[in-house]
C-alpha cells in the first residue's frame, strides 16, 4: 500500500510536471507566433533545460535567435539537433546560413552539400558551394554614420539636401508605447535630416503612426511620396490575416503644406500577404517593391509596377530570374545608369544577407566591405555623386547605416621598354603577384609594348617582367592613397642580357678544320649582329672570342685562333662597324673546348671551332 502511494504521488506530480511545460510550451510558441522573440527565448531555454520536447524547442531556439540576427546562438542550438534524423532538410540549410553568418565557411558548405543531397537543391544552392571569392570592379570605402543611435537605423533616401531614413528611436515620443516586442525596441518611424545643418527630425505629416513605418522614396517632382507601413487601420494592433500575421503595405501621400498628407493604400496590397521597401526608377515612372504574394519564385521576391503620367499604378509584375530565387529577395534600388541593387540570402555571399547588382543579365556580389558575415541590405547612391549608403548589423543586434565613397575601377597601366634603346618590347610577360607570392594576373604586352589590367586598391603588389632576350625584372607596385586617381602608370625597363647570342638570337659562328675564312653560314649569323650594333644598339660595345678543336699543337692553335678572331673582326668593321666597338679579339686555341672530350667525334671538333661575342658596355 505504501508502495503504491508512493506510485501515485509519482504520477501526480510527474502529470504537473508535464502540464506546465506543456502550457510554456503553448505560450513559447504563441510568443514566437506573435513575433515577441526576446521573450521566446527564454521560455524555450526553460523546457530545454527540463529535457522537454528538446529537438523541437531547439530548433524553434534557433528559428528565435535567427529572427533576431543572432547567428552565433542559432548555431549552438542548431548544432544539438542537427544530427537528428528526425530533422527535416531545411534544417540543413538553416544551419548552413548560421555558419556563414560566423563566418564558418566550410562547414557552412558541408551542410549545403548534405541540403543538395536531400533532393532541395538548386543552382543558387550549387553556387554557394563553388564560389569562394566575392569582388566587383568598383572600390566602396566605407564608414559608420554619425547620426546612427543604439536602436535599429536603417533604409536612407535622399532628396533635394535631405536624407530620409528609418529609425527606432523614438524621438519625440513615448517609448512605452511604442516598444516592439521582436526585438525590445521601439516601433519604427521615417525620420528626416537637413544634410546641411544635421538636424533630425520626425517626417512631416499623416505618415507615422503607432506601429512601423518607413522606409520611403519620394517621386523626382516631389510631389508624391511611397512608404512602407504596417497594416494599420486605427487599431492598435492594426490588421491580421488568418494566422493572425500583421503584413506590411504600401501608400502613397501627397506634398502639402502641411507636410505629407492624403494617405492612400496601394492598390496590389493585401491582408494575407506583404509588400514593402518601395523604389523608384530615376525617372520616377517604375515602381519597384518586395512581396511574398502567390506567383513568386520564393520568399520574398523584387516586384515592379509601371506609374502612368497620371500616378495611376499598373499590374505588379516580378522580376522573375536571374534577380529572385527560391529565398528571399528585398531593398531594390536602380541608380541612374539602369542598374539594379537589391539585397538577398539566395544567392552566394558572405553571410546572411548581402548586396548585389543585376545588369548585363547577371546577378553580381558586391564583396567586401560592402557586405559582411551578417545581414547588408538598403544600398542606396546618391544621383551624380560617388556617396551612398548601405544598412548593416555587422556591428551588433540592431541596424546601422553606414556611408560609402563608391571609386571607379582602378587600371594599372605601363610600358616594358629596352633599357638601352628606349624601344617598346612586344611580347614581354608581366606578372602581379598578392602578399603571399601567389600570381593574380599574368599578362603580355602588345606591338607597343603596353600592358594593362584592373587592380585593387590600397594595396602592394609584387611585378616581375620577363623576355628571353633581357634580364628578368623585379619591383613592385603601390595602390595606396589612390583615392583620386582611376588609374596607376608603371612603365619598366628591360636590360638586354649579356651574352649576344640571346641580343641578337645567333649562334656563334663556325669553322672549317685549320681555316679561319669565314663561311657563308657564320656570315649570315655575323650579318644579324652587325645588323643589331647599327640599327637597336648603336653604342653595343662587344669582345671576341675564337676557337679551335684539339687537333694539333697547342703553339699552332693559338696561332689559328688569333687568325679566326681577327677574320672575324675584319669581317664585321668592313660591313660598318667602327673597329673601337671591338675593344678585343682574342684566340684562345685548344683552351677553352666546347666539347670536353679526349676521343672526340668529328661533330665535337666542329662545336670546337668556333668564334663567340660578348657584351662589353651597352650605354
Amino acid at each position: 500500500m505504501k508502495n503504491f502511494y508512493s506510485l501515485f504521488l509519482v504520477l501526480i506530480f510527474c502529470t504537473i510536471g508535464v502540464n506546465a511545460q506543456s502550457g510554456k510550451q503553448k505560450k513559447a510558441d504563441r510568443l514566437y507566433d506573435d513575433f515577441a522573440y526576446l521573450e521566446a527565448t527564454e521560455l524555450y531555454k526553460e523546457l530545454i533545460e527540463k529535457e522537454y520536447n528538446v529537438t523541437y524547442n531547439s530548433k524553434k531556439l534557433g528559428d528565435t535567435y535567427m529572427m533576431l540576427r543572432s547567428p552565433e546562438n542559432a548555431v549552438h542550438y542548431y548544432g544539438d539537433i542537427i544530427e537528428d534524423t528526425t530533422v527535416s532538410p531545411e534544417y540543413y540549410y538553416k544551419y548552413a546560413q548560421a555558419l556563414r553568418g560566423t563566418k564558418r565557411y566550410d562547414e557552412s558548405r558541408q551542410w549545403l552539400r548534405k541540403y543538395l543531397e536531400s533532393g532541395r537543391g538548386s543552382e543558387e544552392i550549387q553556387a554557394m558551394l563553388e564560389k569562394n571569392e566575392y569582388k566587383t570592379k568598383a572600390t566602396y570605402k566605407l564608414q559608420a554614420s554619425e547620426f546612427n543611435t543604439e536602436v535599429s537605423d536603417f533604409g536612407v533616401f535622399v532628396k533635394d539636401d535631405k536624407l530620409y531614413f528609418v529609425s527606432a528611436r523614438a524621438q519625440d515620443e513615448n517609448v512605452k508605447e511604442k516598444t516592439y516586442s521582436w526585438n525590445g525596441e521601439p516601433f519604427l518611424d521615417i525620420y528626416v535630416m537637413d544634410m546641411a545643418s544635421g538636424t533630425v527630425n520626425p517626417i512631416k505629416g499623416d505618415i507615422n503612426t503607432k506601429l512601423h513605418d518607413g522606409p520611403a522614396v519620394i517621386s523626382p517632382d516631389g510631389n508624391t511620396i511611397y512608404f512602407t507601413r504596417n497594416n494599420y487601420l486605427g487599431k492598435k494592433e492594426g490588421k491580421r490575416d488568418k494566422d493572425k500575421v500583421n503584413h506590411l503595405k504600401l501608400y502613397s501621400a501627397t506634398n502639402t503644406d502641411k507636410g505629407w498628407t492624403e494617405v492612400k493604400e496601394l492598390a496590389f496590397n493585401s491582408n494575407e500577404y506583404s509588400v514593402g521597401h518601395p523604389s523608384l526608377s530615376p525617372n520616377g515612372k517604375t515602381l519597384y517593391f518586395t512581396s511574398d504574394m502567390k506567383g513568386g519564385i520564393g520568399g520574398t521576391d523584387i516586384y515592379k509596377v509601371a506609374i502612368d503620367e497620371n500616378g495611376n499604378l499598373g499590374t505588379p509584375e516580378n522580376l522573375g530570374e536571374p534577380v529572385n530565387t527560391e529565398f528571399d529577395e528585398s531593398f531594390p534600388f536602380m541608380d541612374s545608369n539602369g542598374t539594379l541593387y537589391f539585397s538577398s540570402n539566395g544567392h552566394a555571399g558572405l553571410g546572411l544577407f548581402d548586396i548585389f547588382k543585376h545588369e548585363d543579365g547577371s546577378v553580381e556580389n558586391l564583396g567586401e566591405p560592402v557586405n559582411s558575415s551578417m545581414d547588408d541590405f538598403a544600398y542606396f547612391q546618391v544621383t551624380d555623386s560617388k556617396e551612398g549608403f548601405i544598412s548593416t548589423n555587422r556591428g551588433g543586434r540592431s541596424d546601422n547605416i553606414y556611408v560609402f565613397n563608391k571609386l571607379n575601377p582602378l587600371i594599372l597601366k605601363g610600358q616594358v621598354t629596352d633599357a638601352v634603346n628606349g624601344k617598346p618590347i612586344p611580347a614581354a610577360t608581366v606578372r602581379l603577384m598578392d602578399e603571399k607570392g601567389e600570381q593574380i594576373a599574368f599578362l603580355e604586352t602588345d606591338s607597343e609594348g603596353n600592358y594593362q589590367t584592373g587592380i585593387d586598391r590600397d594595396k602592394n603588389f609584387p611585378v616581375e617582367a620577363k623576355e628571353i632576350e633581357y634580364e628578368a625584372f623585379e619591383g613592385q607596385v603601390t595602390t595606396m592613397n589612390t583615392d583620386d586617381k582611376d588609374e596607376i602608370i608603371y612603365d619598366i625597363q628591360l636590360n638586354p642580357v649579356k651574352d649576344v647570342e640571346y641580343l641578337a638570337e645567333i649562334e656563334n659562328i663556325y669553322f672549317d678544320f685549320d681555316k679561319s675564312d669565314i663561311r657563308p653560314d657564320a656570315a649570315d649569323e655575323l650579318y644579324k649582329l652587325i645588323a643589331l650594333m647599327k640599327n637597336e644598339y648603336p653604342e653595343l660595345v662587344i669582345e671576341i672570342s675564337s676557337h679551335t678543336d684539339r687537333r694539333g699543337s697547342n703553339a699552332y692553335n693559338e696561332k689559328l685562333a688569333v687568325r679566326r678572331a681577327q677574320a672575324t673582326r675584319d669581317y664585321m668593321v668592313e660591313n660598318g662597324i667602327a673597329p673601337e666597338r671591338i675593344v678585343e679579339f682574342k684566340g684562345y686555341g685548344e683552351t677553352k673546348p666546347a666539347i670536353d672530350c679526349d676521343r672526340c667525334s668529328e661533330q665535337d671538333h666542329q662545336l670546337n671551332r668556333r668564334s663567340m661575342f660578348q657584351v662589353v658596355k651597352m650605354e
